[in-house]
């Protein structure tokens, strides 16, 4: 019954303007929404075969009991399946809607390794969890006992707003610094609303300034305030930073005006969502309308780029990528998706330079073939001479990953030891740096990665944190 009100609902959606009005106006779109979804959720988790072995587990990096809260979601006991995922994700409605679950849990469950369609554990996710929001089943952090100890936390991203709340609900007193205008962190600026609806980060930061979480923005370490003036003020400091430095385009005309980074264009888009006045959105500069646009990368940064360049109303939109298409780091997920909403992908093509003077007018793209394996055991890509060719373009989005700043000497701290690749070294376990009582979590140590790997290291550095916070020598130095 459900779905056939769902199938009337998207028939009358199609109808004209003045048809749609009157008829959407007769019907209660949640009501039917919420009928559907929950039919569809409790179906979904129905088809989970409870095996012995949770493969869907064991590829969450988070350890999630999937196969339990599914069975409580097929069982119809919503409130016991979101606690049950609310115990091991500090944010079940988000990591439902952003993991990529086709290289994770989805990826590895039995009945989509036997060839019947995997349970789509994403969608349950989120459905719990919305559920969870709407009626009220989501409380704010309340510790039983406030503790005097406190943390200063440097990013509000993932990593950082994770630790935050475990930290909370032991009663620690939490600060968390960023610099930007609203709290985090990529998961505000860096993914598009389609994507991850704002609301719902927002609720979450709501949530935890509703729980005591502090929080410091438009603050820019080392230089608004420094990573003395945190470390002095705090009991122990957790850096959470991400990693925002953009790889860069070389060749002739890299430096024309139209070629811009790929955390610029999305966090104009961002804003814009927001309802933020973004002058560079509105003189062009990073609004893709009526442009034709090529994305230089293969990663899910990439695709959220091509994605939004065709929302806002591209003439056309392609992404290069300098291997083809088995050997892309981006999920495959999005690149179906995007497909389908019109993007072309160019294959086994690179950037050699770009045409146009002081405004890009075209890209001039060489062509490549994979080669022997690398060092990481991918295949090298290898320039094909006399291959090239010129790719028309009023606007080139660079979306080739992010490397880490130079933490030491932007903080003024040369004692935090960091790797070759500039990331902080950290242990793999509690993350503890080489400064006694400063931790480092998330791409900050990783290199860019996945959100639910940031929500798990800071997750286990609060546990860390709080087992040093015990240590009498710490309430000593206090």
């Amino acid at each position: 019954m459900a779905q056939q009100r769902m199938l009337q609902f998207v028939t009358v959606a199609k109808e004209t303007p003045e048809k749609r009005d009157a008829s959407v106006r007769s019907q209660d779109f949640n009501e039917i929404y919420r009928e559907y979804a929950e039919r569809k959720a409790a179906e979904q988790a129905g088809r989970c075969s409870q095996c012995g072995v949770p493969y869907c587990q064991a590829h969450c990096p988070l350890g999630n009991n999937i196969p339990d809260w599914l069975r409580l979601t097929a069982e119809g006991r919503l409130q016991e399946a979101y606690e049950l995922s609310q115990a091991t994700n500090t944010f079940p409605e988000i990591c439902g809607r952003i993991c990529p679950q086709d290289r994770l849990c989805e990826g590895n469950c039995v009945i989509e390794q036997s060839g019947h369609g995997t349970v789509t554990i994403g969608s349950v996710e989120k459905y719990i969890t919305d559920t969870a929001w709407d009626m009220g089943w989501v409380k704010p952090p309340k510790p039983h006992t406030e503790r005097t100890e406190s943390v200063g936390i440097i990013g509000a991203g993932p990593g950082g707003l994770a630790a935050a709340d475990m930290l909370r609900r032991k009663g620690v007193q939490v600060t968390v610094y960023d610099r930007y205008d609203r709290a985090g962190g990529l998961l505000t600026y860096g993914i598009p609303g389609f994507k991850l609806e704002k609301d719902v980060v927002m609720n979450r930061v709501k949530q935890l300034e509703d729980g005591g979480v502090q929080f410091v923005l438009n603050c820019n370490v080392g230089v608004d305030l420094s990573f003395d003036a945190i470390r002095g003020k705090h009991d122990a400091v957790l850096i959470a930073t991400g990693v925002y430095k953009t790889r860069d385009l070389t060749g002739p005309g890299a430096g024309a005006n139209g070629i811009v980074r790929a955390i610029d264009y999305l966090t104009a888009s961002n804003r814009k969502s927001f309802g933020d006045e973004v002058p560079e959105f509105e003189s062009g500069e990073l609004n893709a309308t009526g442009k034709r646009v090529v994305v230089v990368g293969g990663g899910d940064t990439a695709m959220d780029c091509v994605r939004t360049a065709i929302r806002q109303g591209a003439t056309s939109v392609k992404c290069l990528y300098r291997r083809d298409r088995a050997n892309m780091p981006g999920s495959q997920r999005e690149v179906q998706n995007a497909e389908e909403e019109g993007v072309e992908f160019v294959w086994l093509a690179a950037p050699k330079g770009f045409t146009g003077g002081a405004d890009v007018e075209g890209v001039m793209v060489q062509k490549m073939r994979l080669g022997a394996p690398d060092a990481s055991g991918r295949r090298s890509p290898e320039i094909i001479e006399g291959g090239d060719y010129l790719e028309e373009a009023d606007l080139v989005v660079k979306a080739l990953g992010f490397e880490p700043e130079e933490i030491p000497a932007l903080w003024s701290v040369p004692e935090l030891e960091v790797t070759r690749w500039g990331t902080i070294k950290a242990d793999f376990r509690t993350h503890q740096t080489s400064l006694p009582g400063v931790y480092a979590v998330g791409d900050i140590v990783r290199g860019a990665s996945l959100v639910v790997w940031a929500i798990r290291d800071g997750r286990e550095a609060a546990e860390a944190i709080l087992t040093y916070l015990a240590q009498p020598s710490t309430v000593a130095a206090e």
